[in-house]
C-alpha cells in the first residue's frame, strides 16, 4: 500500500523564521508564499528551489509594476522606493523594481524605515525628493498606510503600491491578483506530484495566470490622475 506524503502550506512574511532548507521526508512540500528566493536564501534565482519545495507566489510581476508606473507617469524623473528595512520580501521587491525603473530611464532612490516609529519622517523626506513613490508589499507600510497617505496626498506625490490593500490606503494604482487562481494552481501542482510523479525539486514556482490593473478612485481624483480604460476601480 502506497503512503503518499505531500504537505501543502500557505506562508506569508511573518512565517519566514519557522522554515528551513531541510528537505521533507515525503514526496515534497508545496507552498503558497511571496518570495521563495529570499525565504530560502537562494542566490542566482532561476525559478526552481533545487530542494524538496515548490509552489505558487502571490507576488504580482515586478516588471509589470514598473511598467504600470511608467504608463501612468511617463514624464516623472525621480522615483522613491519606500519600505521597511526589517522585511526581506520588501527589499527584494524594491531592488527588483528599481532595476526595471532605471532601465526605463528613471532616477531611483530607496527610503527605508526601521519600524512604525520613523515611517512619518522617512515618508516626508521621500515625498519631498521625488515625483512618484513606489511601496512594495510590506506589512509595516500596510499597517501605516494612512500615515503615508496623509503625507503624500497633500504633497501631490502619487504612490504606486505593490498590492491592493496598501493601494486602498495610500496608493493610486496597483496590480491585483486572484488568490483563488494561485490556490488552484498550487492544488494542480500537488496533483502533478502525487499522480504524475513529477519531481518537486524540478518544478518551477508558478505565479498568478492573470493580473488586474486597479486604481484608488478617491486618490486619483484628488491628484487629477486619469487612468486608462483597462483599469478597474478598487471597491471601498
Amino acid at each position: 500500500m502506497w503512503v503518499w506524503k505531500l504537505r501543502c502550506f500557505f506562508f506569508f512574511q511573518a512565517e519566514d523564521g519557522i522554515r528551513d532548507r531541510s528537505p521533507s521526508r515525503g514526496l515534497g512540500d508545496v507552498y503558497k508564499r511571496q518570495d521563495y528566493a529570499t525565504a530560502l536564501d537562494i542566490d542566482n534565482w532561476t525559478g526552481t528551489t533545487g530542494l524538496n519545495i515548490s509552489g505558487t507566489s502571490d507576488l504580482a510581476p515586478l516588471d509589470q509594476q514598473a511598467a504600470m508606473l511608467n504608463e501612468l507617469f511617463p514624464d516623472a524623473k525621480n522615483v522613491g522606493l519606500l519600505y521597511c528595512s526589517a522585511e526581506p520580501n520588501s527589499k527584494y521587491q524594491a531592488t527588483t523594481v528599481k532595476g526595471s525603473l532605471e532601465e526605463l530611464g528613471y532616477t531611483c532612490k530607496e527610503y527605508t524605515f526601521a519600524d512604525s516609529n520613523d515611517i512619518a519622517s522617512v515618508t516626508t523626506t521621500a515625498a519631498g525628493e521625488n515625483d512618484v513613490l513606489y511601496v512594495p508589499t510590506d506589512n509595516t507600510a500596510a499597517s501605516n498606510a494612512e500615515i503615508i497617505n496623509n503625507i503624500c496626498l497633500p504633497a501631490k506625490v502619487p504612490v504606486i503600491a505593490g498590492e491592493e490593500g496598501i493601494c486602498s490606503g495610500c496608493g493610486v494604482a496597483t496590480l491585483s491578483i486572484d488568490y483563488y487562481d494561485i490556490g488552484y494552481k498550487a492544488g494542480e501542482m500537488g496533483a502533478e506530484i502525487l499522480i504524475d510523479g513529477k519531481d518537486v525539486k524540478e518544478m518551477p514556482i508558478e505565479f498568478a495566470p492573470e493580473v488586474t490593473k486597479k486604481y484608488n478612485k478617491a486618490n486619483c481624483e484628488a491628484l487629477g490622475i486619469t487612468v486608462p480604460d483597462d483599469y478597474v476601480v478598487i471597491e471601498e
